[in-house]
C-alpha cells in the first residue's frame, strides 16, 4: 500500500474509481441503443479539442469536453438528418477530430505528437490537481444523469417509437445521452486514454449482462467491474510500470472472458430448472387406466 503515500496515485486512483463509475453508466445505454463505437468516435473528436488546449494555452480537459459536447450533437444531427450519406458524414467528423488534434497540438508553442500520448492511452504522473476538479465535476453531472434518468433513457434506448407514443422528448433525451457520453469520455482519458476509452464503456456491461437478469442487476454489475478493473490496472501499471489504459482494458477483457465462462453453466442449469418447474407445473395428461386393454376386448 506504499502507493498511497505518493499524492499523484491518490489522484490517480479517485479518478479511476470515477471513470469506472461513468464508463459503465453510460455504455449500458449505448449498447442497448446499439451504438457501442459511439465512445470511439468522440474519443477521436475530442483529440482536437485537447490540440486545441494547448494551442490556446487552456485546460486541455475542459476544451475536450466543449468539443466533445459539440461533436455528440452533430453526430446526433447526423443520425437523424443523415440518411443514405450519414456514415460518410461522420467518418470525416471521427477522422478531421484526429487530424485537427494533431495539427493544433504541433502548432502550439513547444507543442508536438509527444504530448498526445498521455490523453490518447492515459497517464498516471500527469493527472494533475486541476484534472481531478475537473474529473469530478464532469462525473457528478454523469451520475445524476444516468441514475436520475434511468427510467426514461432506458426507454428511449429500448424502443424510440414506444417511447414516442408515451409523451416522452424522444430527441431531448438522445441528445443527453450523447452528450453524456462526451462528458464521460474527457473524464476516462486522463487514465484510460482516448482511444480505449470505448472498451471501458462497452466491455463491463457486455460482461455484466452474462449474469444480470434484469437492467439493474445489470447495471450494478457493470459499475462493479468497472471500478475493479479501473483500479486494478492502476494499481498494476504502478508496480509493473506498464501503460494504465492498455493494462486496464485487458483487465476488463479478461473479466469478460471469465464471467461467460461462468455463465454458461449457470445458463444450462437455470434452463434445467426452468424445464423441470414447468414439467411439475403441467397438468397431468388423461392416461390410459391399466384395465382399459381387458375392458377393450369386451364386445359390445
Amino acid at each position: 500500500m506504499d502507493f498511497l503515500n505518493y499524492a499523484f496515485m491518490q489522484r490517480a486512483l479517485l479518478a479511476a474509481v470515477l471513470v469506472g463509475i461513468t464508463a459503465p453508466a453510460v455504455g449500458i445505454y449505448l449498447v442497448q441503443r446499439r451504438q457501442a463505437l459511439m465512445g470511439d468516435g468522440i474519443g477521436h473528436v475530442a483529440m482536437t479539442g485537447v490540440g486545441l488546449g494547448f494551442l490556446l494555452s487552456t485546460s486541455p480537459v475542459w476544451m475536450a469536453t466543449a468539443v466533445s459536447v459539440l461533436g455528440s450533437i452533430l453526430m446526433e444531427l447526423i443520425r437523424w438528418y443523415g440518411r443514405t450519406r450519414g456514415d460518410i458524414a461522420l467518418a470525416m467528423l471521427f477522422y478531421g477530430g484526429m487530424a485537427g488534434g494533431v495539427m493544433f497540438i504541433n502548432l502550439a508553442p513547444g507543442g508536438s505528437n509527444a504530448n498526445l500520448t498521455s490523453y490518447l492511452f492515459g497517464s498516471l504522473s500527469t493527472v494533475s490537481p486541476s484534472d481531478v476538479i475537473a474529473i469530478c465535476l464532469l462525473a457528478a453531472f454523469v451520475v445524476l444523469v444516468t441514475l436520475g434518468l434511468r427510467r426514461q433513457l432506458f426507454a428511449v434506448s429500448q424502443d424510440e417509437e414506444f417511447a414516442r407514443v408515451t409523451g416522452l422528448p424522444v430527441r431531448a433525451l438522445n441528445l443527453l445521452t450523447a452528450i453524456t457520453a462526451a462528458v464521460t469520455v474527457t473524464v476516462a482519458m486522463r487514465v484510460v486514454g482516448l482511444l480505449l476509452v470505448s472498451a471501458l464503456m462497452v466491455v463491463p456491461v457486455a460482461a455484466a449482462q452474462q449474469l444480470g437478469r434484469s437492467f439493474a442487476a445489470t447495471f450494478a454489475i457493470a459499475i462493479a467491474i468497472g471500478v475493479t478493473v479501473t483500479l486494478g490496472g492502476t494499481i498494476t501499471s504502478y508496480y509493473q510500470d506498464v501503460p494504465p489504459g492498455a493494462t486496464i482494458v485487458l483487465l476488463t477483457i479478461a473479466a469478460f472472458i471469465a464471467l461467460t465462462a461462468l455463465a454458461t453453466p449457470l445458463a444450462r442449469r437455470r434452463a434445467r430448472a426452468l424445464a423441470a418447474a414447468r414439467a411439475a407445473s403441467d397438468p397431468l395428461e388423461c392416461a390410459i387406466p391399466a384395465n382399459q386393454e381387458a375392458t377393450d376386448e369386451v364386445g359390445v
